[in-house]
């Protein structure tokens, strides 16, 4: 799943939790509910109290505290205009009446080292390794980032946070940094999108372990966007719902040739073979996928329908004919080919399917943005350093980009475009029963993966969800036709066939 744009820095996710993190995906900003954590609430009145179990009695004379609360004051207003609760090292608590979260300050110098510098990394690693924590709804916290730019969107506003920012304590940083997942060196492994380093990058994201998966995923194990009919909340049925909405605008027929590119852990070629009774070949770079695919094949008895390989896509099509497809898939696989790829997926894919067929093709894209001040905003991404979050500890090299470029691409490529659908609303769903499965199973997770993985995973999905439901970033499945030396493509004139019960 997560380049910026307006006035506010953007990342490979959209909005993380006090900053602006993008698959390729957006900034942070909140729209709707959230802004009215803006809001005076009349009548409120804050509350200081020591935590239970604080280290020692709440003392707002503490310098360090006072200049905590101003910097929080600076960023989010002051008490009586938020929506969140704020937990300070000593014990003490700022209190809202319908808090959605809690933003806890861990360490008397955890908002100095968040702040300076203050860039993408520095602001999510505070989270990371436990200078600061977010309990609670972890999307709501998203509004944070967009809070903090409107309130200190001048110069002088940065010189005001700047003069507290400097008055803080500081301490010695947290240690768990050693227990930290980090890509680093992808370079080693050739230029970005290269067949080496792709497939580095990949094993980096998916081999974090199948177990660690099954926890928050659905029982058939699909890490892509659901499909949510009206008035169903079940996970299981929305992805099953999802793999058949597939395979049904594929058009699939008995005894075709279908290849899922990207295919995870085997849950469309399975359906597929099992359902249309189509001769199915998924492919993936990660061995632990492949591996407990091909298990779950032999399981069900399909290995005379269903191939899994691992193998990139830029081999398809070299065999001629006996590597033609009559149908082809790529879901939640095209964010990761990188602009600079993009037309020769295409072209490998087009090469793979024969005249006159389908290919479905399903991808997180950017909304595109007008950049008022490219100047500012050039400085200001320089400065920010974006992307970090995802470069370093999600997926390397991922970056996602408009639908018209995307588009675009394909049609160079020799496709015809015959149908485009969002199901934007239905990836902020999606994320949210991953994020509240993930946050169900925590200990068995940080048992597999570790604190800081964890975290990263928690805050990355939840970051995912905030930005797919303010529209930062969208997911689209586009129906793409060969057309044969005719002009003929297997698509029947309506969509009539598709709304089938």
């Amino acid at each position: 799943m997560p380049a910026y744009g307006e006035k506010r820095p953007r990342g490979i996710i959209p909005g993380a939790v006090f900053a602006s993190v993008e698959p390729g995906i957006s900034g942070s900003g909140m729209r709707g509910a959230a802004d009215t954590g803006m809001a005076t609430l009349s009548g409120r009145q804050p509350t200081f109290v020591p935590s239970p179990g604080g280290d020692r009695p709440a003392r707002d004379g503490d310098k360090g505290v006072r200049a905590a609360k101003r910097v929080v004051a600076d960023l989010f207003g002051d008490p009586l205009q938020r929506r969140f609760n704020v937990r300070y090292w000593d014990g003490t608590e700022e209190l809202s009446a319908d808090a959605a979260f809690t933003f806890a300050i861990e360490r008397a110098g955890a908002l100095r080292r968040m702040l300076l510098p203050p860039t993408e990394l520095s602001l999510v690693e505070a989270y990371l390794y436990g200078d600061i924590d977010v309990t609670g709804d972890i999307e709501a916290a998203a509004s944070l980032g967009d809070i903090a730019i409107r309130r200190i969107g001048s110069v002088a506003g940065i010189a005001r946070v700047l003069r507290h920012v400097l008055a803080l304590p500081s301490d010695e940083p947290p240690s768990a940094r050693s227990e930290a997942r980090v890509a680093r060196r992808l370079r080693r492994f050739g230029r970005r999108h290269s067949a080496r380093r792709d497939a580095r990058a990949v094993r980096f994201h998916y081999d974090v372990g199948n177990e660690f998966y099954a926890l928050w995923l659905d029982r058939q194990m699909v890490y892509s966007c659901a499909y949510f009919a009206p008035g169903e909340s079940d996970l299981d049925a929305a992805q099953a719902a999802k793999l058949d909405l597939v395979c049904r605008k594929l058009r699939l027929g008995e005894g075709e040739r279908f290849l899922d590119i990207g295919c995870g852990w085997g849950a469309l070629v399975i359906h597929a073979a099992r359902q249309y009774g189509v001769h199915a070949t998924g492919i993936t770079l990660s061995e632990q996928q492949a591996a407990y695919a091909r298990a779950r094949v032999a399981r069900e008895g399909l290995e005379g329908r269903v191939t899994i390989q691992i193998r990139d896509y830029r081999t398809l099509g070299e065999m001629a004919k006996a590597e033609s497809y009559d149908k082809i898939a790529s879901v939640g696989m095209v964010e990761h080919v990188g602009e600079e790829k993009l037309d020769a997926y295409f072209a490998a894919v087009h090469r793979a399917l024969m005249p006159g067929g389908l290919f479905l093709n399903h991808g997180i894209v950017r909304v595109a943005v007008a950049n008022e001040h490219p100047v500012r905003d050039a400085v200001g991404s320089v400065l920010w350093q974006r992307n970090q979050f995802i470069r370093r500890y999600v997926f390397p090299d991922g970056r996602i980009i408009p639908a018209s470029v995307v588009l675009a691409s394909a049609e160079r490529g020799g496709f015809e475009v015959r149908d485009v659908e969002s199901l934007r609303e239905h990836y902020a769903s999606t994320l949210r029963h991953w994020v509240r499965g993930l946050e169900h199973n925590e200990a068995r997770a940080r048992a597999l993966v570790g604190d800081v993985t964890y975290r990263v995973w928690r805050l990355y999905m939840a970051a995912a969800a905030y930005g797919f439901r303010t529209a930062r970033i969208g997911v689209i499945q586009s129906l793409l036709a060969k057309p044969d030396s005719g002009g003929a493509v297997w698509v029947p004139r309506t969509r009539h066939d598709l709304y089938r019960d």
